[in-house]
């Protein structure tokens, strides 16, 4: 799930501080991101050993309690080892490149094709359709 990249300079009282990195996917809208964190261990008043979590030099919570979504605020997250979406991300570049940008003509339809009037609006029945089993 993490990748350990080592040991960093201790700073701020820590005892000890650990590079991760995590991949993230949103389980609701497909926003997929990636986050490096130094963990920095500390001991408190009473000798009890905590972690603070740091990403982009701010401290932060810990990305496995609650993440959230960086595009839509959602909370069901998929946490993942580093590297997974870049990884998917190249793949999808390299297998479907970027059409340059630029005016998109419509088809012009045959001599005798009649266009539709009006364009078709799907419904979610539309989409479900194939999977009705008939009663029988």
């Amino acid at each position: 799930m993490s990748e350990i990249t080592g040991h960093t300079g201790l700073r701020n009282g820590a005892t000890a501080v650990v590079n991760e990195s995590y991949s993230f996917a949103c389980m609701r809208c497909g926003h997929g991101w990636e986050q490096s964190y130094e963990i920095e261990h500390h001991l408190d008043a009473d000798g009890l050993e905590f972690v603070r979590y740091v990403a982009d030099g701010r401290v932060v919570p810990s990305p496995l309690s609650r993440p959230a979504c960086q595009n839509c605020d959602g909370h069901v997250v998929r946490i993942m080892r580093a590297g997974q979406v870049s990884s998917v991300l190249g793949a999808a570049r390299r297998t479907h490149p970027t059409p340059p940008a630029g005016p998109v003509q419509a088809p012009v339809p045959a001599a005798g094709e009649q266009q539709p009037k009006e364009p078709h609006h799907w419904h979610l029945s539309d989409l479900l359709h194939p999977f009705h089993r008939k009663a029988g």
